[in-house]
């Protein structure tokens, strides 16, 4: 059935053996001071053993600071953290797929961190929507700090002392910078949580200024030839249907600056992927990302459930696709795909790690 889906690829020169991800989800399995246990080992290598040719972790926090965003999320600050993870990477890495980490921050929308009590962001502007239930939030977020310029420079070296680590102690393949999804780096990037006036805020390239400075600061700490990928959405966890204001011409310019700045890759997400990007067009968020980065290899995420849906994004543009919640039915997605197997339906209760885990036991 699919003709590209387990072709081998490379991203910066590393083979992958097929062009099936593992899509970064939140788990919250981790301890309370954010260390990966068995529960984790087991649940990420289940999926290299379901023939997935790569993992994207869960976001990891960056630093002792604000970056935590749920509870029992894991860092990659600690050394017991970093000890932990490094067992979790060898048993994906002894099972056959890339593990890349994905590192995140959650300025404003932090909602159980051990380190502080309070939330930083662009601008002093309270997060729209309700803390996740189904991550221990309740109620409204909290009204952020503005960061100042020493807390950004802060920010900006956590990402990047975090990005070494992961690469350089746990042993990841490489490491995505979360720059989507309504968290920090988003939030510089989104126009009405960012009413900065200095160097920081501005039109949408300004606004993209702290994730190019975040991408030039890991990658002169992890070189030239480890992964470095960036993730990028409209739609965020606290506002769902977000699109940006500044339409395709401001999407071609934020893919255009990325690929400058040198990434590996660009992993876009959408609800749908496949569905145009803004109402008064018909390209996808892919199709634009392709059209203004050419030279930089494509990750496309969205509702990817079925190995025809995969298919479709990668014979459009797309060089590897993402899948998430399918793939938590079904660690073994590639696998049942390739055999023409049928795809366990999504549990009611597949937000949870643990349920997750069980459902697809193999």
């Amino acid at each position: 059935m699919a003709k590209q889906l387990f072709t081998a690829g490379t991203i910066n020169g590393v083979l992958f053996n097929n062009r099936a991800m593992v899509a970064p989800m939140t788990r919250i399995s981790a301890s309370e001071t954010g260390v990966p246990g068995e529960i984790v080992q087991h649940y990420y290598a289940s999926f290299a053993r379901g023939g997935f040719g790569a993992v994207i972790s869960e976001g990891l926090y960056v630093d002792q600071a604000w970056s935590q965003t749920y509870a029992f999320q894991p860092g990659i600050v600690t050394e017991e953290q970093v000890a932990g993870w490094r067992k979790v990477v060898k048993a994906v890495q002894q099972d056959g797929a890339r593990f890349i980490a994905q590192l995140i921050h959650g300025g404003a929308l932090s909602q159980a961190n051990i380190y502080r009590d309070t939330t930083v962001a662009p601008s002093a502007v309270q997060p729209v929507g309700q803390q996740l239930g189904f991550y221990h939030g309740q109620g409204a977020y909290s009204l952020p700090q503005a960061m100042n310029s020493d807390q950004i420079a802060a920010a900006i070296d956590a990402f990047a002392a975090s990005a070494e680590r992961a690469v350089k102690q746990a042993g990841f393949d490489g490491v995505e910078i979360h720059a989507a999804n309504g968290y920090l780096l988003d939030q510089f990037l989104t126009d009405y949580t960012n009413q900065r006036t200095d160097r920081w805020g501005g039109d949408i390239a300004a606004r993209l200024s702290l994730t190019l400075e975040v991408i030039k600061a890991v990658r002169a700490r992890i070189g030239a030839d480890v992964i470095l990928g960036v993730r990028i959405s409209q739609g965020k966890v606290n506002d769902f249907h977000h699109k940006w204001k500044e339409g395709k011409a401001g999407a071609a310019t934020v893919f255009a600056l990325l690929q400058a700045a040198g990434v590996d890759y660009i992993h876009v997400t959408e609800y749908q992927a496949w569905q145009p990007a803004f109402s008064d067009g018909q390209q996808t968020f892919a199709d634009i990302a392709r059209e203004a980065a050419p030279d930089t290899v494509l990750v496309v995420n969205g509702g990817l459930d079925n190995g025809e849906l995969a298919e479709a994004q990668l014979a459009a543009c797309a060089d590897f696709v993402a899948i998430g919640k399918a793939a938590l039915a079904n660690h073994d997605w590639p696998t049942r795909v390739a055999q023409g197997e049928t795809l366990r339906a999504l549990p009611d209760n597949v937000l949870s790690p643990v349920a997750s885990i069980k459902q697809s036991e193999i």
